[in-house]
């Protein structure tokens, strides 16, 4: 790629500058001067982006079909046009690898989380030797022949699965696409995790074809679950139940709805010498947590991981009221002096209000319980301080009486 002699420039309104000079990285299209030049720019493009006064704040990717139009990519005041380069990306890269070998002794791990390495639009789940790129927006769309250079450079992966299939890229005006975009795939790629090989399939499977953000989440309950029984509600292919069977545990419910969820699950089992303490059952959340309830079941450790009830604000009334009820319904399931882990994925339930419905739902199972550990996702997945709504991620690990 050439680098551009200039870029065009889209000039936020005055009065409309103060949030993105002092540190956002996101304009919103209410807050730009869209006139018909700049209407005219192709969705992805990168353009300079100024205050009303003309002072420029930096590099963004711009796409005026949408509600979040500008993304900086770089913010300079001096930046030249072709400053977001192969070049550029590799720094980015590097400085988010960096990152993750601090925290994990194997590459293992998401290694690029968007905004929070510098990189909108951008995921990369990193499986050994094989990485799966999400670009998310038409600005990572644009770079991403770029990113996969880099990637390559950086890291020389063996192979770079595109895994385009986000809804967010509807709303961004792009296609959907699933491919194998570099090298080859000589062997079916893993996550480990605390000792356990779980297959994957980052060509079919949810997301990248495995959920990094509660790898965290998953040792602390496997801690605790040494010894003791634990159940995993909507277990998908098995990852709490099976680190905690690893860890210690002497046996392990995993519950979901889905059969091919349940059946990777088993298959991991197995493969791993983990089968004989491991018991599946197909049934929806609240459907197994009531049965369970019926048969008088009791476990150590109790993991609700549910999908998101929240999929827009409209829905958070009704999803408040879910996780009260979900929280209601698995606390009875809790031994004495055992522990719960429940979570919510929505970026639209608030911590606190998710926080107090759980503690109400507890309460109505006439239990008391403390929380003693509380979280989001991982160190591999950053946020950036002033996008705190990224944060989706919010658990909690209570302590019932």
């Amino acid at each position: 790629m050439t680098e551009p002699s200039s870029l065009p420039t889209i000039t936020l309104l005055a009065g409309h500058d103060r949030r993105v000079s002092g540190g956002h990285p996101w304009a919103y299209s209410n807050e730009l001067r869209l006139d018909a030049e700049a209407k005219a720019i192709p969705p992805g493009t990168l353009v300079r982006l100024s205050r009303a006064d003309s002072k420029p704040i930096g590099i963004a990717t711009f796409n005026r079909n949408t509600l979040i139009s500008a993304r900086l990519i770089l913010r300079s005041d001096t930046a030249r046009p072709g400053a977001v380069n192969r070049a550029f990306l590799e720094t980015r890269l590097r400085a988010a690898l960096a990152l993750r070998e601090r925290f994990f002794d194997a590459p293992y791990y998401r290694l690029v989380h968007a905004e929070g390495d510098g990189l909108p639009g951008f995921i990369v789940d990193r499986y050994g030797d094989t990485c799966v790129v999400q670009a998310n927006t038409a600005g990572a769309e644009a770079l991403t022949e770029l990113l996969l250079d880099a990637l390559e450079a950086v890291i020389a992966p063996a192979a770079i699965i595109l895994r385009n299939d986000s809804p967010y890229r509807e709303l961004e005006g792009l296609k959907k696409d699933i491919r194998l975009a570099r090298g080859a795939i000589a062997t079916p790629p893993q996550a480990v995790e605390f000792g356990v090989r779980h297959g994957i399939d980052p060509l079919d499977g949810q997301k990248t074809g495995w959920f990094f953000d509660l790898h965290e989440a998953r040792g602390i309950v496997a801690r605790l679950a040494k010894g003791g029984t634990l159940l995993d509600l909507c277990c998908h292919t098995g990852a709490f139940g099976l680190s905690a069977l690893k860890a210690g545990a002497t046996s392990a419910l995993l519950v979901d709805r889905a059969q091919p969820a349940l059946a990777q699950a088993e298959a991991t089992a197995r493969a791993n010498g983990l089968g004989a303490n491991a018991e599946f059952r197909r049934a929806d959340l609240f459907d197994a947590a009531n049965a369970l309830g019926t048969e008088g079941r009791r476990f150590d450790v109790v993991v609700a991981d549910p999908p998101s009830f929240a999929k827009s604000r409209k829905d958070v009334p009704q999803a408040l009221k879910a996780y009260r009820k979900l929280a209601q319904g698995v606390a009875t399931l809790v031994a004495p002096g055992g522990f719960l882990f429940i979570a919510s994925c929505s970026h639209n339930i608030e911590t606190e209000a998710f926080t107090t419905e759980v503690a109400r739902g507890i309460a109505n199972a006439g239990r008391e319980g403390r929380i003693i550990v509380a979280g989001g996702a991982g160190a591999d997945h950053p946020v950036h301080p002033l996008l705190p709504e990224t944060g989706y991620l919010k658990w909690l690990v209570l302590a019932l009486d």
